[in-house]
């Protein structure tokens, strides 16, 4: 009965609404023998924000659209505040490229990282469907004559005249290569050229504060596609995924954590329906989950690998719900940004990761400094559950021994 036992223990390990704040956190980082890590800090957790679906760049040919740029350098400056991370996640759709103009659409991309640079705080990046969608020419730019006007935003622009309004727009590789070049905090990577043009497919390790060469989580980054190619993970992609992680952790014996934008069609099957009820948490569930086109071989093999323990996604800005699903949790981040589609209150998903033994909790920081849906994951994978089976058939016998 390995699902009613996953189930029923969910009961007990998932709280909402409650506060966690560890303050005054910095990070080491370094390089080893060609492999990015992030090292954790003795006797501390190790925290990372995600921010999702900032869409930096939305509507700039308007008054309202560099308002909004404005409102989500705020929201994320907040929660840096107030959660102090050792990490951050720019989990895609970092700028909204089909409204982007201008040549270089990494002016907004550096707009969009700056709260986290100005800060000293170490990154990573993936790519969403909107960060190299081709430029989209606004209706109201096509006056009575069928002429549109050249309409080009010269104020972050380092371009003028024909080049600033090439509308070319800018590619997924363009973006990470000028990310990596001009920010030393970056720890994105363009991924291996045999996946291009799907870029950000790259693992990044977390290691004991006691031993930088020993892992303590394997961060796993996966484009999920859209924007200049289908809104799917790739067969190779999978098969890179399953190298890469028998590669660095050929027994399964360090934790593991997927972040993607676009969801799984797995968040279909668990979605929840008609508000939010345990096993799963969260606050808002206001649409229908907007999965990949289809499904090329991930999921099965994240299902199958028992050190996948979460993963986490963006892309629908009115869901920010964790369910469990088989032996992991999926999770919406929080939609960060005042760009794009929704009125909700925006924030950001915290994971908070405990060396040992291994646990992570994650939770939802709102942009007004409320905390809610918190989920904490670990002491189920310390007990078998077969052991937890025994465990439960002993409790039935006491029970009805003290009734008849």
């Amino acid at each position: 009965m390995p699902i009613l036992s996953f189930t029923f223990f969910s009961l007990f390990i998932l709280t909402v609404g409650s506060d966690y704040q560890v303050l005054g956190l910095t990070t080491t980082t370094t390089k080893a023998s060609g492999e990015r890590y992030v090292q954790m800090r003795a006797g501390a957790p190790f925290k990372i924000a995600l921010f999702a679906d900032l869409h930096y760049g939305e509507a700039t040919s308007t008054d309202w659209g560099p308002l909004q740029d404005v409102n989500s350098t705020r929201v994320m400056n907040t929660i840096l505040d107030d959660e102090t991370p050792d990490f951050v996640i720019y989990l895609g759709d970092v700028i909204t490229a089909n409204n982007i103009p201008i040549a270089n659409a990494s002016l907004y991309w550096d707009q969009a990282i700056s709260p986290t640079t100005s800060r000293g705080i170490p990154f990573a990046s993936v790519f969403g469907n909107h960060d190299d969608t081709p430029f989209e020419w606004p209706k109201e730019w096509f006056p009575a004559p069928g002429i549109p006007q050249l309409i080009c935003p010269a104020v972050n622009s380092t371009h003028s005249g024909e080049e600033a309004c090439s509308f070319r727009g800018t590619q997924r590789i363009e973006l990470m290569k000028h990310e990596i070049e001009h920010n030393v905090l970056s720890y994105s990577s363009n991924g291996p050229k045999a996946l291009w043009p799907s870029i950000s497919n790259y693992a990044i390790q977390v290691s004991s504060s006691d031993d930088p060469k020993s892992p303590v989580v394997y961060l796993y980054f996966l484009d999920s596609g859209g924007g200049s190619y289908p809104q799917v993970i790739s067969n190779a992609q999978a098969e890179w995924f399953q190298n890469k992680s028998e590669e660095i952790n050929p027994n399964s014996s360090v934790p593991e954590l997927i972040f993607c934008h676009i969801p799984s069609q797995a968040y279909d099957k668990v979605a929840p329906q008609f508000g939010i009820h345990k096993p799963c948490v969260g606050s808002i569930n206001k649409e229908n989950v907007s999965s990949q086109a289809a499904e090329l071989g991930i999921m099965e093999l994240l299902v199958k690998r028992p050190s996948v323990k979460a993963i986490f996604v963006g892309h629908n800005h009115g869901l920010d719900w964790c369910c469990p699903y088989e032996k992991l949790w999926l999770c919406f981040a929080r939609h960060t940004g005042y760009g794009g589609y929704g009125d909700w209150p925006r924030g950001a998903r915290i994971i908070e990761i405990t060396q040992q033994p291994f646990s992570f909790r994650t939770w939802i920081r709102m942009e007004d400094s409320i905390v809610h849906s918190k989920v904490v994951h670990g002491i189920a994978d310390q007990l078998s559950y077969k052991a937890f089976d025994q465990m439960i058939v002993i409790l039935l016998c006491f029970f009805m021994c003290l009734i008849f």
